[in-house]
């Protein structure tokens, strides 16, 4: 039986990821249900000769098996090394970029056709490919016939894939919730969400444990606020409305009040933005929530100001957002914490048009850009570059959002939704090992600055904390 993620998608053209040009590396992928998995690599050395053997091979044991290829793995004769060292994708990029790909798809078995310098083979029998498991593999000549008679067995990735696959939203979340959601040190929006998740869990004596400190007002919650600490203070709008305490809704209010002068007068919009358009998620929704919680209209309508503010200075023409006025790069978690944030917003707002369709708008042309596993990328358009963690379970939050409160067409974003759950439980190990979160970022100057940003594998709490989010969401 293969993997259900593999499963989902069709024959079709596809990128292991890019090269240190960003250029895409293609691949192949041919489908077919209940056969073993099968990824064929060529190239390794360089060498683009065995690339037509390649396509006419997998072509010819179409249906037999399912069908992974990369004919020419390593064009720009990039110098492997495998297992790959130093930060992905910075340094070694194509490596990075083959062993990760291989992990998250968790082939049976690896065949390399022609040469392979840098023991490729070796290390994926031998280790477990990006956290997952170990895949049999094995370096074979280029002659006809190489797919034929394979005898293949589940391999080791293969079987963890299909353990992750199988589980439930429930099962992922109270997992996630080990090593996730237990201290809020600083109510920023990383810790903040991890208890949020553990809140929507029914955790709300522990979490109000976590946030005493802050309750009893032993820490000022606002001592050095940065955008991040803006939206942190969600955490104290869920337990507001959650125990109904006073003390809770006053702390939401402190951080709204940060888009007042002293006078009321309404500032041009939430401080600390930074020019980034991850401010629509950090100084939209806590406005809302303050509208909310007092009934006080102010709040609804510096929430509006806010947005209109950041949407007009980060949102491109094609209708994604630049992550600030530095590029026009469309980073992924740029996109997605204005998809969550207007998500949250309209949760807290009364129904306001506007919002509504800028929401409508955003989550139409993020689905253009999901790709073929479900997951959206560290820069939304381009294709190859690679499948990031927390962006997909952020825009995956916002759609669902969508859905259950009828803003968006079910028959349209559940299957993107499941989509992208899918590619989240294929990334997310049972201990909350992840694969491929994009290191916190600021402003950078150029594309490459941000296909440069470090993906993290392993423990992470920012992603740790999204995955946690969608876990709970679609548990609901």
């Amino acid at each position: 039986m293969i993997p259900l993620l593999f499963a989902l998608t069709a024959a079709a053209a596809c990128n292991v990821g890019l090269m240190g040009s960003a250029k895409p590396i293609p691949c192949i992928r041919e489908t077919a249900a209940n056969k073993p998995v099968i990824a064929v690599i060529g190239g390794l050395d360089g060498s683009g000769a065995n690339a037509e053997l390649i396509r006419k091979e997998i072509a010819s044991a179409k249906g037999r098996y399912s069908l992974l290829a990369v004919p020419l793995a390593n064009p720009e004769r990039a110098a492997l090394q495998f297992p790959p060292q130093g930060e992905g994708y910075a340094k070694n990029t194509e490596s990075h970029y083959i062993w990760r790909w291989l992990g998250a798809h968790a082939p049976d078995q690896v065949i390399i056709v022609g040469a392979d310098p840098a023991h490729l083979a070796e290390a994926l029998s031998s280790n477990k490919v990006a956290g997952v498991g170990a895949i049999p593999a094995r370096v074979v000549e280029a002659k006809t016939g190489f797919l034929k008679d394979l005898d293949v067995k589940p391999s080791e990735a293969h079987e963890e894939i299909s353990r992750r696959l199988a589980r439930t939203p429930q099962e992922v979340a109270r997992q996630l919730a080990v090593p996730y959601g237990h201290d809020l040190k600083e109510p920023v929006y990383i810790p903040a969400v991890a208890l949020i998740g553990r809140l929507r869990m029914g955790a709300v004596e522990d979490v109000e444990r976590i946030v005493a400190p802050y309750y009893n007002k032993q820490v000022n919650s606002l001592d050095k606020p940065t955008s991040s600490h803006l939206s942190g203070h969600l955490i104290f709008a869920e337990l507001a409305e959650r125990t109904k305490k006073p003390r809770y809704v006053e702390l939401v209010r402190a951080a709204a009040d940060l888009a007042f002068e002293a006078n009321g007068t309404p500032k041009e919009a939430m401080p600390l933005h930074n020019e980034m358009s991850d401010s629509v998620f950090m100084g939209t929704p806590i406005l809302a929530a303050a509208g909310k919680l007092t009934g006080e209209q102010k709040y609804f309508d510096m929430a509006l100001r806010h947005f209109r503010f950041m949407q007009k200075l980060g949102l491109r023409t094609d209708g994604i957002y630049r992550h600030s006025p530095l590029d026009e790069a469309a980073w992924g978690r740029g996109n997605a914490f204005p998809a969550l944030g207007l998500a949250w917003t309209l949760e807290y707002m009364p129904a306001n048009a506007e919002l509504l369709t800028a929401y409508k708008n955003l989550m139409e042309n993020l689905a253009r850009y999901q790709d073929a596993d479900g997951m959206w990328r560290e820069v939304i358009d381009l294709p190859g570059s690679y499948q990031e963690l927390s962006a997909t379970s952020m825009i995956a939050v916002a759609m669902n959002k969508g859905i259950r409160h009828g803003w968006l067409p079910a028959g349209k974003y559940k299957p993107i939704v499941a989509r992208a759950w899918n590619a989240v439980k294929a990334r997310v190990a049972s201990d909350g090992q992840l694969i491929d979160v994009c290191t916190s970022t600021g402003k950078q100057k150029n594309l490459q600055a941000y296909l440069d940003r470090t993906a993290i594998l392993g423990l992470d709490p920012r992603g740790g904390a999204m995955a946690l989010l969608i876990a709970t969401e679609l548990s609901q």
